[in-house]
Formats: C-alpha cells, structure tokens, sequence
C-alpha cells in the first residue's frame, strides 16, 4: 500500500437519474431549484458541454464503471448484466487502496429471467468491485417509490427499509456512512440516486409534495414548446425532483465540512442522460437530441477549485479516467476517454472537438456531435437489429442533422438538405473514426431516404 495514501482526496461521487443540464440555476434554470449545486459550481469546476456516451441507464452505467464503451462491455441494453470479468474503477481504487462503497440504483446485475436480481440482493461477485460497503438495489425503482419508502439490500443480503423521500432516506445512510469512516485510509463513495427519474409503475416523476405548486411558474425549455409530450403536467414535478437532489447535496457536503473532510475529498456530480418527455420518441430517452444527451457536470474540491467553467465538450467516458487520477493512478489502456485534468489546468492538448454516443433499444444508432452540428445515424427498418437488440448493424442510414447554431433547440432537421451535403459527409467522417476508436468495424452509412 503506497506510504502517502491517507493523504490522497476521498471521493465522493454523486450519479442522477435521467437529469437535463438546464434543471441547474449555474446552467440557465431561471427558478431557485438548485442552490447548493450553483454553489458547488461557482466554488469548484463546471462542465459547460457535457454529454452522455448512451442515452440509457444499465449502458451508461456500464461506460462509466469500465471507461469503455457499451459495445465493448457487451452492455449495450437494459438488462444485460455487467461481465463478471470485466475490471472497474472499484477494482482500481481497491487496488490502490481505497475503500470503495457504493449506495443506490446499481442496474448491472440482472440478465433476463434467469440471472434476475431486478428485486432480490445483488450477489457479491455482481457488484463490480465495490467490495467494502454496498447498500443497493439493481433495480431501486422495483424495491421503492418517491415517495412512500421502499428497501435496498446490504452487503449480507438483508433488506434495509426506510419511510419518507426515497432522496431524504437513501441521504440518511450516506450521512450515517460518512460519519463512520475511521480515516486509516481514503473512501471512494458512490451514491446513486434515481431521481429525477420516472417512478416506472406510476407512470409519474414524484417529486416531494407540494412541488406542483412550488414550480407551478416554470419557464419551459425551448426545446419542449410546441411539441406534444407529458412535459407541461410533469415538469413541476420533475423540478421538485432535482430540487431534492440539491437540497441532499448540500446535506452530504455540510456533513464533509463539519467532519473536517472537505478540503480533502472530491465531490462530483453528474447524470447518465437527460429527459426530453416523449417529444422525441414514445418514453423519455434513447435518443440523439441534447435534451437526451446533455448532462450537468460538477466537481469540487483538490483540484477542481476557483469557480472555472470548462466550455471543451466532455464525455462520460472521460469520467472514468478522471476519477483515477484524483487518486493518483496511472490510467489503463483500456480506458477511453482522456482525464478531465487537463482541460481544468490547461494542460490538455489536442483536445477532441466533438463528442460520440451509441443509441441502442429504440434503435440501433450512433451520433456524432460538435460546437456547431449533430449528425445522427441508425440502422434501417428492413435490417436486421433494427428494434435495437443488436449492439450494432452493418448498415446505417442518415437520421438526423441540425446546425445547433442557428437551431439549438433542434427542431429543423436538415439530413435531406442538399446544401449541406458537404458539411454532412465531413460529420461522416468524424462519425467512422469515432466508432473505430470504440472499436467498431467499418459500416456502410447511407444518405437520407427521399
């Protein structure tokens, strides 16, 4: 065990579920939902343009336990559980000699019926490394609702019940974690909430009561004016969410600073997509626009300091690599991605001006995206895997291309404009090499139909 290792930052890592960037006053909310996290923001580091590599929970989960892509691991869907084979940034920190726990939604133990853990406890060799502290659920909203209670199950197995806001009660037992901790060596603490999130047998975002009329006054985002969807019943609930959220991260960094820990541990807070409230599809993801794939991204403490906002686009898959090196580990080859670092620091070099998704279950998609344009492809209706349940197709047709800046909000698609066609086959190009780079064999993309 390195001899400077209680010197090193805790980690404390902070994953919603389903959360647009816009829902943060330090991105553009005009309503007071996010405080805490405006502060966090203005003391630490903010991601301006930061994007989701799967607009979906088990797959982004995936990408960001292993820093590979969805199609590398194999989960490339819901319901595909994480290789038991497969190293993980649990592994690594452990490895170095970290404590690793992780509390909340897991999402990566289950296969179809016959490896089904979506309400039962994950087994031990399922959990990905986090070996030290586990109080989880594959599946929270199959073992609890937003309100009401629900149960998680610990490192024996045991169910461990609570009453009152899922947020408020799962923040209890990072609180009660924290205040245990007996310093002979760092924590990296997971806590992954479901909110904002849609409670699946409700068919509702339960916000904390009383969020319908606190965020009755919303501004809606431009992206949802005009077009059907669920958004004008929902979002003030969806609000109420992700104002929970922030009210549980001011909880959990009061608890740092009056454990004398918070000079010494770094707090990030992220999303694994965003929500675009059935404007864009039947449900509230799997797809290639920014209200999908836009996520906040926030981090505080050694390092991450001085209310810098980094305006390059940043991935998740590039969290990963960021995380090992707050504990200082040399980062694997078999990570994509680079390390935030050095875009806070100014050392990075050759950063990459645009960032890459694969879009699975409604589809079989890829995207591509930069400052100025997103270009999106999917297989055919007449090819095989087009449902989705491929990780990938040998055929791609060209879906979806907008100029983000004349149209951010991504209602004008110009696929079938003939003059864009050159910028198209440009995008192209970045969009072949993106997925060589994950490890894809060449496909074939083909224009638009008529």
């Amino acid at each position: 065990m390195p001899a400077n290792l209680v010197s090193r930052p805790n980690i404390v890592f902070i994953f919603s579920d389903q959360q647009r960037w816009d829902t943060m006053g330090c991105y553009g909310q005009p309503l007071d939902v996010t405080p805490n996290l405006d502060r966090m923001a203005a003391e630490g580091v903010r991601f301006e343009h930061a994007f989701t590599c799967q607009p979906v929970c088990g797959p982004a989960r995936a990408c960001l336990q292993t820093g590979r892509y969805a199609t590398e691991i194999g989960c490339f869907t819901n319901d595909i559980a994480l290789p038991l084979d497969e190293k993980t940034i649990a592994h690594w920190c452990s490895e170095a000699g970290y404590e690793v726990g992780y509390i909340g939604k897991w999402h990566l133990a289950s296969t179809g019926s016959e490896e089904d853990f979506r309400e039962k406890p994950v087994p031990p060799e399922r959990r990905g490394g986090w070996c030290d502290y586990w109080l989880a659920s594959d599946v929270l909203e199959f073992t609890s609702h937003g309100r009401g209670g629900g149960h998680m199950f610990d490192g024996d197995g045991a169910g461990v019940e609570w009453e009152g806001y899922r947020v408020d009660c799962q923040t209890d037992f990072v609180v009660d974690y924290l205040r245990t901790r007996d310093g002979r060596r760092p924590f990296f603490l997971f806590v992954s909430y479901l909110e904002p999130h849609h409670q699946n047998d409700h068919q509702h975002f339960e916000g904390p009561e009383g969020s319908k009329e606190r965020f009755a006054d919303f501004v809606a985002p431009g992206d949802l004016v005009g077009n059907d969807g669920d958004w004008p019943e929902e979002y003030p609930d969806y609000l109420g969410c992700c104002a929970s959220l922030d009210h549980n991260v001011g909880r959990i960094r009061d608890t740092l600073r009056d454990l004398g820990l918070a000079d010494n541990t770094v707090v990030f807070y992220t999303a694994d997509h965003g929500c675009h409230f059935r404007t864009r599809n039947s449900e509230y993801k799997r797809s290639c626009h920014d209200s999908c794939l836009r996520i906040p991204m926030l981090a505080y403490g050694p390092g991450f300091t001085g209310g810098r906002v980094v305006t390059d686009l940043v991935s998740l898959v590039d969290v990963p690599l960021t995380l090992m090196g707050v504990g200082g580990m040399e980062p694997p080859c078999t990570m994509r991605g680079r390390p935030l670092q050095g875009l806070v620091d100014g050392t990075a070099t050759d950063w990459p001006t645009d960032v890459f998704a694969q879009i699975s279950e409604s589809q079989i998609g890829r995207c591509v995206r930069t400052d100025r344009w997103k270009y999106s492809v999917s297989s055919p209706a007449d090819h095989q895997g087009a449902g989705g349940r491929y990780p990938a197709s040998s055929v791609y047709v060209e879906e979806f291309f907008y100029d983000l800046e004349s149209d951010p909000h991504e209602q004008n698609n110009l696929v079938r404009d003939p003059a864009h066609a050159e910028v198209r086959e440009e995008m192209r190009v970045r969009l072949r090499r993106r997925m060589a780079e994950a490890r894809e064999q060449p496909r074939e993309i083909r224009p638009a139909t008529p």
